[in-house]
């Protein structure tokens, strides 16, 4: 197990960081996908039908392959993302965060006391190799990439107060719940979602935070990488199965 984190390195030292979204719930898959070359993959908690068990075997799936392991939980509890450390999970992506104290919460929650509220149980854990990594908790705090996802108008309207919280290591932008909140639902490349996209990822840079985003468009992809966006998930699991396998379909029948 890897005793840092080259993810939040990269993202610390301006390297752009090329991601795939995890959404098959299955470590088979993960592995398969860990093994194409990206930089990150995302396992996702949040829409896809995964619980720890299923987070762990994919953890445990990739982690023999250079591409990083971020997680997202489907909520930002304290409780829940103690476990995801204790798994392993190194590097988390929380959805749904609105306010700067939101984010302040999930740093607190992050970190080991006096400087968070994180549970202390690492010897019992994945994360410390059961014990074999008796300096664990030392480091721990250290070592942990927190990424928070701005996907509302009132995340927007506090982008740079969330941006400038210690201990926040990436902003994130979800266009598709971005849209929803913007009453244009099911519409993220609407003129209006893209140009509060543009300025988000200014102030995201403005604050000196890197900026991530998904796309399952290659060309919007290509685009969001032009504008400065660090880390950025080209693709998913599952949009690239049922993709490739439609097409196949429509050429036989």
């Amino acid at each position: 197990m890897e005793t840092d984190n080259p993810f939040k390195q990269a993202l610390q030292s301006g390297q752009r960081q090329i991601g795939l979204w995890l959404s098959m719930a299955n470590p088979y898959c993960a592995e398969m996908c860990a093994s194409c070359g990206f930089d990150w993959v995302l396992i996702d908690g949040e829409h896809s039908p995964n619980d720890l068990n299923s987070i762990l075997g994919q953890l445990q799936a990739i982690a023999s392959y250079p591409t990083h392991a971020v997680v997202r939980p489907p909520v930002g509890e304290t409780w829940l993302i103690k476990q995801l450390l204790d798994l392993g999970a190194t590097s988390l992506l929380v959805p749904m965060v609105d306010t700067a104290e939101q984010a302040r919460q999930l740093v607190q929650a992050v970190r080991y006391p006096p400087h968070g509220v994180r549970g202390v149980g690492s010897r019992l854990a994945r994360v410390s190799q059961f014990g074999a990594q008796p300096d664990y908790i030392k480091k721990a705090n250290d070592r942990i990439c927190l990424l928070v996802q701005i996907e509302s108008r009132l995340g927007l309207e506090n982008l740079v107060e969330i941006a400038a919280v210690d201990g926040v290591d990436g902003v994130f932008i979800g266009p598709s719940d971005l849209s929803a909140s913007m009453g244009l639902i099911g519409q993220p490349g609407h003129p209006e979602v893209q140009a509060a996209i543009a300025g988000a990822i200014k102030r995201i840079a403005a604050a000196g935070k890197p900026s991530g985003i998904l796309s399952l468009n290659t060309e919007d992809s290509h685009r969001y990488v032009g504008m400065g966006v660090c880390f950025v998930a080209v693709g998913g699991d599952i949009a690239i199965l049922t993709d490739g396998a439609r097409e196949l379909a429509k050429q036989f029948k």
